[in-house]
């Protein structure tokens, strides 16, 4: 019975960390992409975890960097900003790999980054940043929160906007395979990351 060759990587540690930062570009650009929406976890002021959906929108590998968006008014602004310690985690169960991201958020709010970041969004995403109330808030029914119409979400959804960025600082690539899974590791040390095999 004839089997898939193994991809290149299987056994290469340079080439498995050079796919977990292609898969997550790829998850940038590629709205199909399972990486696409990685799950963000962070720790509240209880010091209990929360765990959410994120859109991915900018993935470094020479900086070690990500990025995605959110709104300043949001638990999740509210914990990076108390606690920045965070971790992403995706899994692509067609290709059958998992990456995991710890690292260091950044909220940027009033600065380059954020202006960028809101003058290349798109209107659908601009709209629900001027959405009142703000995420999180109790309502009476559901449908008791009011959307601003594209043109007028470019003013009001502005100062609710957020990116952070991530700046990561241990990964964590597996591949599932019936032959033998592998898994790999890294850990920043400044601009160097050292890497090996962990067990899967």
């Amino acid at each position: 019975m004839s089997r898939d060759p193994l991809p290149a990587f299987y056994d290469d540690l340079d080439a498995s960390l050079a796919e977990l930062w292609r898969l997550l570009a790829d998850g940038v650009g590629r709205n199909g992409s399972a990486f696409h929406t990685p799950a963000l976890a962070t720790v509240d002021g209880a010091g209990r975890p929360r765990l959410r959906t994120v859109v991915l929108r900018a993935a470094d590998s020479a900086a070690g960097t990500l990025r995605f968006h959110c709104d300043r008014r949001s638990d999740k602004a509210r914990e990076i900003g108390r606690a920045p310690l965070c971790a992403l985690q995706g899994y692509d169960a067609a290709a059958k790999v998992q990456i995991r991201v710890e690292g260091e958020a950044t909220l940027h709010t009033d600065d380059a980054i954020a202006d960028a970041a809101w003058a290349a969004a798109q209107a659908m995403s601009r709209v629900a940043y001027g959405g009142e109330p703000g995420p999180g808030t109790a309502l009476p029914s559901g449908d008791a929160y009011v959307l601003p119409d594209p043109e007028a979400a470019v003013t009001l959804g502005r100062p609710n906007f957020c990116a952070v960025g991530v700046r990561a600082t241990r990964l964590d690539f597996l591949y599932l395979d019936r032959r033998g899974h592998r898994r790999a590791g890294w850990r920043r040390d400044g601009a160097v990351w050292t890497g090996s095999w962990l067990a899967p």
